[in-house]
């Protein structure tokens, strides 16, 4: 009978997890500056999680700041500072064009997750997840790609605004993800503190930016409260991936959420191009599956 890894599954069920939230992030909170949404959805998100951290975590687990150094200080300040900034970039993407479009190509994450694995972990690149770069770099290509010259698409990713931002979010959230199994294996944090020290320092850090343009929240405030719900689930069974597997193997699979936000882009907001970039999503998921194997 076929059976999933533990840190396999987890990714799995982030992805579903994530894929949702992309597509309702889209679909009901578009009104809403980035560093608002990111401000009320995070202090919903650590309001859900923390009687679980105080529930269940053990004191005498946490490693102390000695034990952790100023490198490991270091290390988790960088991951807070990139999640926050992958987040708002993602949602400037967003902004700029449609979720079937932005999603596959800010979700090649791996593409950037292997070779930092390479440079700080001294992870090594067979040929397959060479291959595999090659295949989900087709993608960003394929999700450009409508008719005319086969130059076009590198014209417009180089171009459209919605590219560039979706591949910088993409580059921030690999030195995320690094950061986290870093954090979560390396340095051996618990899971359960862990998440909201991420989701709190991000609603710290982007709160500055909020309150320049901050807008009422009130009368949606049902709908943050169930986003931010989403997001402290969302960020839990990431971080179970992130503790149980490399960041190289965990990050493919999460990122196939961009075929579930992909699937409910192209359903149910019945976007242009659905087809193209479906295929470019699954070109994304062939490519991330390689460089995983």
């Amino acid at each position: 009978m076929f059976s999933l890894s533990p840190g396999i599954g987890y990714s799995l069920a982030a992805a579903l997890v994530w894929g949702t939230y992309i597509f309702a992030l889209k679909q009901y909170f578009t009104k809403y500056p980035g560093t608002v949404l990111t401000v009320g959805v995070n202090a919903a998100a650590v309001a859900w999680y923390l009687p679980l951290t105080v529930s269940r975590t053990d004191l005498a687990s946490v490693p102390s700041l000695t034990r952790i150094g100023l490198g490991g200080i270091a290390i988790a300040v960088g991951t807070i500072l990139a999640t926050a900034a992958a987040f708002l970039i993602f949602l400037r993407a967003l902004d700029a064009g449609e979720v079937s479009y932005v999603a596959p190509i800010s979700k090649i994450v791996p593409v950037f997750v292997l070779p930092i694995e390479v440079v700080a972990l001294q992870q090594r690149l067979t040929p397959l997840q060479v291959t595999g770069v090659v295949v989900a770099t087709l993608a960003v290509y394929v999700a450009n790609y409508r008719s005319g010259s086969l130059l076009d698409p590198i014209r417009k990713a180089a171009t459209s605004r919605a590219a560039q931002f979706g591949l910088l979010s993409a580059a921030c959230f690999a030195l995320s993800d690094v950061g986290k199994r870093v954090a979560l294996q390396e340095l051996a944090v618990p899971l359960e503190l862990w998440v909201p020290i991420v989701l709190g320092g991000v609603l710290v850090a982007v709160l500055p930016l909020a309150l320049r343009e901050w807008v009422p929240i009130r009368d949606a405030l049902p709908r943050f409260l169930l986003a931010g719900g989403g997001v402290a689930l969302g960020e839990h069974v990431t971080s179970l991936a992130f503790s149980t597997v490399p960041a190289s193997i965990a990050s493919p699979v999460i990122n196939t959420q961009a075929v579930v936000a992909v699937l409910l882009g192209g359903v149910l907001l019945r976007e242009d191009a659905f087809g193209i970039r479906l295929i470019a999503a699954a070109l994304a998921v062939v490519g991330v599956g390689l460089i995983a194997a």
